[in-house]
């Protein structure tokens, strides 16, 4: 079982003036394919409260995995791709490139995404689009790797990694 955070950026969602239906999509794809919940939140499009929430899901709660959903477009409030720089070590360029190559399938929009995943210690983050057909079309294109990856990070895999 993965440790699983999911962090919504929304500043209506955040005021309870918009239900999140990004965050149960996350689970109803990953809930039978070894994802625990562990953490929720739904907090405004604030960088400083985004990058709080984000070490405190890492560095306290020890998650082995963050999912946010949100905050990766143009609009001058998108700061999502911007707080989660600051708080990895290490970038992982191939699962946002994965994201944005399977949503071109779909719209050319897929283009426009800010979205950026990395490591900060031992926990995967990883930016997902804030809409719903967003969030499910990002899982489907990197669920294939995505548990091969998690073993390698936590130690459980016996490959050493390298390809």
């Amino acid at each position: 079982m993965y440790k699983t955070g999911i962090l919504i950026m929304s500043d209506k969602g955040s005021r309870g003036e918009r239900e999140d239906g990004s965050g149960q999509q996350i689970r109803n794809m990953l809930a039978d394919q070894g994802f625990q919940f562990d953490y929720y939140d739904i907090i405004p499009d604030e960088e400083d409260i985004i990058i709080e929430k984000l070490i405190y899901g890492c560095d306290q709660l020890k998650l082995d995995i963050i999912f946010t959903s949100g905050g990766t477009g143009f609009s001058s409030r998108d700061v999502t791709p911007e707080a989660t720089m600051q708080v990895i070590h290490r970038i992982t360029p191939g699962i946002p490139e994965a994201i944005r190559y399977y949503g071109l399938q779909k719209t050319p929009k897929a283009m426009l995404s800010r979205a950026v995943a990395g490591m900060r210690g031992k926990t995967l983050i990883i930016n997902l689009p804030g809409s719903v057909k967003g969030v499910r079309e990002s899982i489907e294109a990197i669920l294939p790797a995505l548990g091969h990856g998690l073993d390698i990070i936590i130690g459980s895999s016996t490959e050493c990694g390298q390809g």
